[in-house]
């Protein structure tokens, strides 16, 4: 099997670039000792990124605000919150949001 030099550096060169911004923090971050308020704040920034992803998804069309674009979506999410916000468990909210969705493009 003959081995193409450029195709073998640009996998290694992708392995580095995506280890990097993964590894790096990493081992900064266990030598620091981080103030309790930091650990709270830090963890609803999970949150806040879902949040983000979710409202850009299920509310904006073309780059504009529209909510009516996507409302089986919109929909779909209600009961996908109360399970987020029942179980805590999130496959149970992608298995109950995804069949929602299903479910509400049979009937429509």
């Amino acid at each position: 099997m003959e081995i193409r030099w450029h195709i073998a550096l640009l996998i290694i060169g992708s392995a580095v670039v995506t280890l990097i911004p993964r590894v790096l923090p990493l081992m900064i971050l266990s030598k620091l000792r981080i103030p309790e308020l930091a650990i709270r704040w830090l963890d609803h920034v999970p949150i806040a990124v879902m949040g983000a992803l979710l409202a850009s998804e299920l509310l904006l069309s073309d780059g504009r605000v529209d909510p009516g674009s996507h409302l089986l979506e919109l929909i779909a999410a209600v009961p996908a919150f109360l399970t987020a916000f029942l179980t805590k468990s999130l496959f149970a909210t992608v298995v109950v949001g995804i069949l929602s969705l299903v479910a509400l493009r049979l009937i429509v």
